[in-house]
């Protein structure tokens, strides 16, 4: 009886620390604060050598001429051969993983949004906006915004860095938190990304701001020594690219 009920209190004794609130210093908040994936990218460069790989081990290269999509994702893709010249469809169900490169167009309208926003200055950097860098897709059987039949797709991977626990893929159909601008001046606050799709393990979900706190648990539950550092009340979602990434870390 006396072990049962030792027990019992350290259950309590363990769950009432992870729900104990964390004070952190503004540096510390700083840092939480700096956004840490890549930039989605929704439309491939025509003029740059795309990369197909596909499920039976087959490479295509080419320029992407045309893509299809639904709900902002990829499902099929159309590559020229830089060769013969002859346009050949892909659909995501063939394909395992894609490598493109961002369109200049995109890219130049990213830089704009950019320096619209003071926030940006002091929690993004500016190159991940000009990346010269070759943007990969994973094909993923999802939900979209968990609502639909699953189906294949081809999603960006915007954690490559840091993707060995969870991978974070880019959802072109996100929503940024509202700022406040006057008059025509750069907006202050706001900009923050509200979903992303998440996969963890063989579950992948789409993940909105709003349903953070709920999958806490889920993402991070597994770690005490995480959920002890950092509390799901006492963190935001504003801090979701430094705790995955913090995550990562302390689960290698």
């Amino acid at each position: 009886m006396r072990l049962k009920t030792l027990l019992l209190a350290l259950c309590i004794a363990g769950t009432t620390a992870f729900a104990q609130k964390v004070k952190y210093s503004k540096e510390e908040i700083k840092k939480m604060e700096t956004y840490l994936f890549n930039e989605g990218f929704n439309a491939p460069s025509p003029k740059k050598t795309s990369t197909l790989i596909l499920k039976d081990g087959t490479t295509h290269k080419g320029f992407c001429s045309r893509i299809e999509t639904k709900k902002g994702q990829i499902y099929e893709v159309s590559i020229k051969d830089s060769i013969t010249k002859k346009s050949t469809n892909f659909s995501a169900d063939q394909i395992s993983e894609m490598y493109v490169y961002p369109s200049n167009a995109e890219k130049i309208a990213k830089v704009a949004k950019y320096m619209g926003n003071i926030r940006n200055f002091g929690t993004k950097k500016l190159t991940k906006n000009t990346t010269g860098d070759r943007i990969h897709f994973v094909n993923q059987t999802v939900s979209l915004k968990n609502k639909k039949d699953d189906k294949e797709f081809l999603m960006q991977l915007i954690n490559p860095e840091f993707n060995e626990v969870i991978s974070v893929y880019h959802d072109p159909r996100a929503k940024e938190t509202a700022g406040f601008s006057m008059m025509g001046s750069p907006q202050l606050g706001g900009g923050v990304i509200k979903s992303y799709y998440v996969k963890k393990g063989d579950k992948i979900m789409w993940l909105h701001k709003d349903d953070f706190e709920d999958n806490y648990d889920f993402l991070f539950g597994d770690h005490p020594e995480f959920m002890k550092k950092y509390p799901k009340k006492s963190v935001e979602w504003d801090y979701f690219s430094f705790l995955i990434s913090e995550y990562t870390d302390m689960s290698n």
